[in-house]
């Protein structure tokens, strides 16, 4: 058993660190918003069919009317605006960014009437990963030019990352069905519905040539299909119910050192030092918030780590 979670755990670390530049590959050629929705399209209808095949009842009007707002803010908001920002931002930026969507979320947390304040640990986690997130997004002049920031999409990342926060809080209360992959895959397709509209309103039917869709493309949709959507996310449900809590979570702290390696092998982007500090601010932030939440919160074994945007 240990094996196996184990292994889970690394491919959990490699596959949802690889999606950003997945993402990166996919949109190149193929529009942002109808890319998003056709990756969760597919694995949403497969893990829907997979579920109700397996004898799970047919969800309720109030679990879709929960999986639609948790599809709205996770997915088209959330990944949407990762997808969409992605053909303008380094992938290893974009991971650090909505990496701290813990930030978000504690903030929100406080905020928020009935909200949960946070303690001395958890603050410190948030404003060091404020820091963190000025430092990567700062005046160029800090990086010595070296990090380009496209203000339009460092802009949207901020916004996904605060949407994701918003509605990874919703879902922690929302009416879904008991079985994890059921409610993911309806999200999924109630996610997968938004991106396609979204897609219509800003023309992308129009921009979609099939002829110009570069191989490159195709191979990143068809990695976010299947690894991505599929393979991740059941490896990390499964994890969820194997495994302890606090060893799922370390999930968030390696995924953006994932995502900058692979992002400068792959794609040869930049790895500079104030990405690498950047980077080590906001993951420290990250586990001091986790750990901080983990000791006045619920029972370990109850807590569940949403997946940032762009990894799920």
């Amino acid at each position: 058993m240990k094996v196996r979670i184990w292994l889970a755990l690394i491919a959990v670390y490699i596959v949802w660190g690889s999606t950003y530049l997945a993402i990166r590959f996919a949109v190149t050629t193929i529009p942002p918003f109808l890319m998003a929705g056709m990756r969760f399209l597919i694995p949403g209808a497969i893990l829907y069919a997979w579920r109700r095949l397996a004898g799970d009842a047919a969800p309720t009007r109030i679990q879709w009317r929960s999986a639609a707002i948790i599809g709205f803010f996770l997915l088209l908001g959330g990944n949407g605006g990762v997808t969409w920002a992605e053909q303008r931002v380094a992938s290893s930026i974009t991971a650090l960014i909505v990496g701290s969507a813990p930030v978000w979320m504690v903030l929100i947390d406080a905020l928020r009437r009935g909200g949960q304040r946070p303690t001395w640990l958890v603050t410190t986690g948030v404003l060091i990963g404020l820091l963190g997130i000025v430092l990567l997004v700062g005046p160029s002049e800090w990086g010595g030019g070296q990090l380009q920031m496209d203000t339009p999409g460092v802009a949207v990342l901020l916004l996904a990352a605060l949407f994701w926060a918003i509605g990874s809080l919703y879902g922690r209360t929302a009416q879904l069905p008991d079985s994890p992959l059921m409610g993911t895959g309806m999200e999924m397709l109630a996610g997968s519905a938004g991106l396609f509209l979204a897609g219509t309103l800003t023309g992308e039917w129009r921009q979609l040539n099939l002829n110009a869709v570069a191989p490159s493309s195709l191979w990143g949709l068809a990695y976010l299909v299947v690894f991505g959507s599929l393979v991740g996310f059941v490896c990390y449900t499964w994890l969820l119910r194997v495994a302890p809590t606090p060893l799922v979570a370390t999930y968030a702290y390696v995924n953006p050192l994932i995502a900058i390696i692979m992002g400068n092998l792959l794609a040869k982007e930049a790895i500079t030092p104030l990405l690498l500090i950047a980077a080590l601010v906001i993951v420290g932030a990250v586990v001091l918030i986790n750990t901080g939440r983990a000791k006045v919160a619920e029972p370990a074994s109850q807590m569940v780590v949403a997946p940032a945007p762009g990894e799920d």
